[in-house]
């Protein structure tokens, strides 16, 4: 599963990067994502990806145009957005699933340490 991993860290990657969110979605999902099958996949985070993949391959292509591409050429910047956050939970949820969501790191401001500031010791 590790292939898969470095996948989706590779998708993260371009996701964080510079450029219109559609023109990183596209790049982050061909050069990443699409060569992954969901069955590759742990049996936790399958439906999400065959979702994300489903929106990805949802238009069909024109002159010369892949699918992916004009499936995002016709997504709302909005609908980018929310499509990238899903393949950065993806990305979240298959780290828990691989490491049996033990030692995680917390990953949202919900789930930080209640610890003040003022009690942590600095170096």
């Amino acid at each position: 599963m590790s292939y898969q991993v470095d996948c989706l860290y590779g998708a993260v990657l371009v996701l964080a990067g510079r450029g219109h969110i559609k023109q990183r979605l596209m790049t982050a999902f061909e050069e990443n994502l699409a060569e992954i099958h969901d069955d590759d996949l742990p049996v936790a985070v399958r439906q999400t990806f065959a979702d994300i993949r489903r929106q990805m391959y949802q238009v069909a292509p024109l002159n010369g145009e892949g699918a992916v591409r004009a499936s995002v050429r016709k997504m709302s910047p909005e609908q980018a957005s929310i499509c990238a956050k899903s393949l950065v939970s993806l990305y979240a949820e298959l780290l828990q699933s691989a490491d049996g969501g033990q030692g995680m790191l917390p990953l949202g401001q919900h789930e930080r340490s209640g610890v003040p500031p003022f009690l942590v010791k600095s170096g």
